[in-house]
């Protein structure tokens, strides 16, 4: 192993040592702009403070007290205003850099997109149509028919969460609370009552009636029989989120199978006829495909199937 290392470290000398060259290149370059940076900061405080006027206030100190708080709204960027964290703090830094690389995640998992793009992909496997559509084509499909179903529940989010906010009646907290009434709703009303109770079972939640929930006599619901959307209060994200994933998964799956059958069916005729034919070194997907996509044309089969993933949505 060690002769293995010292030959491929000869062989590649030359590469090594660029690597190396511009590694600590790079790093100096890096020390120097923070360096730079950090003695640019303190040099502005300095100037600040020097400039920075001497407000004196007498009585109760409330001058005071409003001084400091300008100062602090002052010192607020945009982005506090935005989403409150202005990112002055490591672990706020942190907390949004987390935050924007799961937004993807959150659109793909928290919404109809996932049903969407599998039912597309089943499409394109069924009829054996390797790379047509390309992924970039059924991925913009999948992301438009996405905005189109969940727009009720982003309109509905937008006026009872991000309006009130932007004009000041709602907190950070509130709002985010707001936003996510309706976004549970609709995961809800897409999960199965099988789901959500082994997801249950898992963590040992109960849930209880509506009439008896709050009260000192609290009759345990039996999931299987109850409408899920009316039990929100008792069901928090971390079992609704893994339970609607699955429930999205299970009727993806159930639609890919229903679309394999009709073309499965003209895989076996082609084949049997070629069999009977004695053709038997001719490829039969070769044969099938034009009659695939002739029988996709002659019963619209675009509109079919987006009008099945439409309406198979619980709204």
């Amino acid at each position: 192993m060690k002769t293995l290392f010292t030959k491929a470290a000869q062989q590649n000398k030359k590469l090594f040592v660029s690597f190396f060259v511009s590694l600590g290149v790079t790093l100096f370059i890096i020390l120097c702009g923070s360096l730079i940076a950090v003695g640019a900061a303190a040099a502005n405080n300095d100037s600040e403070n020097e400039t920075q006027p001497i407000v004196t206030t007498s009585g109760s100190g409330s001058g005071s007290e409003d001084g400091d708080q300008s100062a602090d709204d002052l010192d607020r960027s945009a982005l506090y205003e935005l989403i409150g964290i202005d990112a002055s703090e490591p672990i706020e830094v942190i907390i949004l850099v987390t935050l924007l690389s799961v937004a993807p995640s959150f659109m793909i998992m928290l919404t109809s997109f996932t049903r969407i793009i599998i039912v597309l992909s089943f499409l394109r496997s069924a009829m054996q149509t390797n790379t047509t559509p390309p992924n970039m084509v059924l991925t913009g499909i999948a992301l438009f028919l996405t905005l189109f179903i969940m727009w009720p529940v982003f309109s509905q989010i937008n006026e009872e969460a991000y309006v009130p906010y932007s004009k000041g009646e709602l907190t950070t907290s509130e709002a985010i609370a707001k936003a996510g009434e309706p976004l549970k709703t609709f995961m809800l009303k897409q999960t199965t009552n099988r789901n959500m109770k082994f997801f249950l079972d898992l963590q040992d939640i109960t849930i209880y009636t509506e009439d008896s929930y709050g009260t000192e006599n609290q009759v345990e619901a039996n999931v299987e029989e109850i409408t899920l959307e009316n039990y929100q209060e008792q069901l928090g994200f971390q079992v609704v989120i893994p339970a609607f994933i699955i429930s999205e998964l299970t009727r993806a799956f159930q639609m890919g199978f229903m679309l394999f059958i009709p073309f499965l069916v003209i895989d076996l005729v082609v084949s049997s006829t070629l069999m009977s034919m004695g053709m038997m070194m001719l490829p039969p997907a070769m044969i099938s495909l034009p009659f695939k996509i002739l029988l996709f044309i002659l019963v619209d089969g675009w509109q079919l199937l987006i009008g099945s993933i439409i309406s198979s949505f619980n709204l």
